[in-house]
């Protein structure tokens, strides 16, 4: 009798444990906040302050860097993003890995967001963002096949309704209006 709530917690958790890790990330970028829209480049916006700091003065949470630097990214501020990302006191979290190598893709360094997203999957191998911006990577530098690799692991690991599945399947396509 013991044993079955033991089974079923167990069988939860391993149902519960790859759409966790598979991330939540919307089909919109982030929208702008007082990071972008109040405070001057070199800065982010801390709540509890209610006030523009400089980024070496932040004292954010991770949730919050990877916020601010997604936001950041977003806005083309890739050296103001990644200086954020480095705060992280985790810098292994795949969130902030992936998002150190968007931030190096996108600013034209491609091989080294490449590095990151590695990192990033060796930290959670099934986080589709990671995988997807990768796809897009691999996209860039004609490499279509290694592309629909990614997208297929996307598929095996979370299904095709999400972001980072329709994201990477758009891009194969030779469409990147999701390529944020």
């Amino acid at each position: 009798m013991k044993m079955i709530p033991i089974t079923i917690a167990t069988s939860f958790a391993l149902l519960a444990g790859p759409a966790f890790s598979a991330g939540s990330e919307t089909p919109t970028p982030p929208k702008p906040s007082e990071t972008t829209l109040k405070c001057d480049k070199g800065f982010v916006w801390d709540k509890k302050k209610k006030e523009c700091v400089e980024i070496e003065e932040s004292s954010l949470s991770d949730d919050a860097i990877y916020d601010n630097a997604r936001e950041l990214a977003y806005a083309a501020q890739y050296t103001n993003a990644l200086d954020l990302l480095d705060r992280a006191e985790n810098p292994r979290d795949a969130r902030i890995l992936t998002y150190k190598g968007y931030a190096h893709r996108r600013a034209g360094r491609t091989m080294k967001g490449m590095s990151f997203y590695r990192q990033a999957l060796r930290a959670d191998p099934n986080y589709v963002l990671a995988r997807s911006y990768m796809g897009q990577a691999f996209i860039q530098q004609g490499k279509s096949a290694a592309a629909k690799q990614q997208l297929k692991k996307i598929a095996a690991i979370s299904g095709t309704d999400n972001w980072p599945y329709e994201a990477l399947a758009k891009a194969i396509k030779g469409d990147t209006s999701t390529d944020y």
